[in-house]
């Protein structure tokens, strides 16, 4: 694999795939190898990577109003503070915002307890010619249910197969599928937490319960290294991206969503009207 400016977005993606024999602690979030630490051309790289997306996006969405039926969805995972919004800002903000839809899964509410778990993630998928970002998931079904023991053991644990089989579906159906695990460092999440108490502006991002979750931070770390291994599917595979240096996450996130999109490649849907015509019509205008 090559360094520096030699490598590809498809390098990126394959370095940071998560494989069924991967192993999360061993992947260092404060790491910046495939960039070669260096910020200064990842900053200008990551550039020129959301402009690629920003015009490949345009084409998706006119594909979608066309007739085509294939979208694009971006799913952000990570412990509390690991940048799931700064990422949404900083990659996905650059696109149309008449072809994005942004969800932020919470805690079910009391309609959504009363269908099954995958029932409001279901109704949040893209629409054709869409680009759809999640932050947070259905896996929180397999994260912080089995963390709190919110429901038997016997009840989450089969939620993996269906969580693959859905995810499948969601991909024949014409779904590109790009799913993110955010991974930071605890000490990374006490300086951002720090950060957040030390400035006015940021209080209203500052949530007391992420005191209490932090509590569970090794429980956490095992509920995600068996959702990444056994979730990480050929059809939906997913990537971890060392978070703890922002400039560094920006980059590998927008090599991501690039590799996605030149595999899709959308194309411009052809006129439904005589062209010619319609430009006489025009010329003859008042």
């Amino acid at each position: 694999m090559g360094k520096g400016s030699a490598i590809t977005p498809q390098d990126v993606a394959e370095a940071l795939r998560f494989r069924a024999d991967s192993v999360l602690s061993g992947i260092d979030p404060d790491g910046t190898g495939l960039a070669s630490g260096d910020r200064e051309r990842a900053v200008s790289t990551t550039a020129g990577l959301v402009a690629e997306l920003s015009e490949a996006q345009e084409r998706l969405y006119a594909e979608g109003v066309g007739g085509g039926h294939r979208s694009l969805l971006l799913l952000l995972q990570g412990m509390d503070t690991s940048g799931k919004d700064g990422t949404v800002r900083r990659v996905v903000g650059a696109m149309n915002p008449a072809g994005v839809a942004i969800t932020s899964f919470k805690k079910p509410t009391a309609e959504e307890l009363q269908h099954d778990f995958l029932w409001r993630i279901e109704n949040a998928l893209p629409r054709p010619g869409d680009v759809t970002v999640f932050n947070r998931s259905h896996y929180e079904d397999v994260l912080v249910v089995r963390v709190h023991d919110l429901v038997p053991e016997s009840e989450w644990s089969t939620r993996y197969d269906r969580i693959n089989e859905f995810e499948r579906r969601t991909v024949d159906a014409g779904t590109h599928v790009v799913k993110v695990m955010l991974h930071i460092s605890k000490e990374e999440q006490k300086q951002r937490l720090a950060e957040r108490l030390a400035d006015p502006t940021k209080y209203w991002k500052y949530n007391v319960g992420d005191l209490t979750e932090r509590a569970f931070w090794d429980d956490y770390q095992a509920a995600y290294q068996d959702a990444l291994a056994r979730c990480s599917t050929d059809a939906a595979p997913w990537y971890v991206v060392p978070a703890n240096h922002k400039w560094y996450r920006d980059w590998l996130v927008a090599n991501l969503l690039v590799t996605a999109m030149r595999d899709l490649n959308p194309v411009f849907p052809p006129a439904d009207f005589d062209v010619a015509e319609q430009r006489r019509l025009v010329a003859a205008l008042d």
